[in-house]
């Protein structure tokens, strides 16, 4: 098999099929609905999950045995029944149509890959073995979601905000480039943990003082409580 082009597709607003609802294929689901796809389900056995997101009007629900018309108009497709027959006649009819097809853990019959992927926010590591090895994918996935860890996520969003300002701000091509380049570096990563740490640890010590504060108040009305009442014993 030649090489893999890699890519990630904007499916917002784009119809999608998807061919089976069970264990298998109601997490695909999901995981396209993330993407703001046009999602429409096709399955004779329905689980609980995908109906309740077609009562919620999120998919669109065919409780039906599937045609090659639920191909029309469709951008891509992904098959996830345990019929070998079925599998291989969508994935030909949708070969037929020029539609993108993914016949779930059968590679003979995947136009794409599902890639292992660590999500930090808008940051997206994808790991793909081209099929022969998910576990291995799987495994490489894990170590990096300990490399890249959630702090990523926001720093990413700020990295961004950033690169609008320096883009239009009215420096010389060469320093913004440089700068966007510093910024974008482990150093400055760092450095971001850092600040987040201090303004974590300023905000804890105001909290604590606050709640120091709060038990010297109550312990002096407790004193002067219990003197008043002990001042009338005799």
């Amino acid at each position: 098999m030649k090489s893999l082009f890699p890519v990630f597709l904007k499916l917002e607003d784009r119809p999608v099929l998807v061919v089976g609802a069970g264990k298998v294929g109601e997490p695909k689901i999901e995981g396209l609905l993330a993407t703001g796809a046009r999602v429409t389900v096709v399955a004779i056995e329905v689980g609980q999950a995908a109906q309740e997101l077609a009562r919620a009007g999120a998919i669109g629900l065919h409780q039906r045995a599937f045609c090659p018309a639920d191909l029309d108009g469709v951008f891509l497709a992904v098959v996830a029944t345990a019929l070998r027959d079925l599998n291989a006649f969508v994935f030909n009819e949708a070969k037929r149509r020029g539609v993108l097809c993914n016949v779930v853990d059968v590679p003979g019959q995947c136009d794409f890959f599902y890639p292992a992927v660590v999500r930090r926010g808008d940051l997206q590591i994808a790991i793909s073995t081209s099929g022969q090895s998910p576990s291995l994918a799987q495994r490489i996935r894990q170590q990096l979601e300990g490399q890249f860890g959630p702090n990523y996520a926001q720093w990413v969003e700020e990295l961004g905000e950033t690169r609008q300002l320096v883009l239009a701000s009215d420096l010389p091509p060469d320093q913004k480039r440089d700068l966007l380049q510093s910024l974008a570096s482990r150093e400055a990563f760092e450095a971001a943990l850092v600040t987040e740490a201090e303004k974590w640890l300023r905000s804890s010590n105001r909290d604590l003082r606050a709640i120091q504060e709060n038990l010297s108040s109550r312990g002096a009305q407790l004193a002067d409580r219990s003197s008043e009442e002990g001042g009338g014993i005799v």
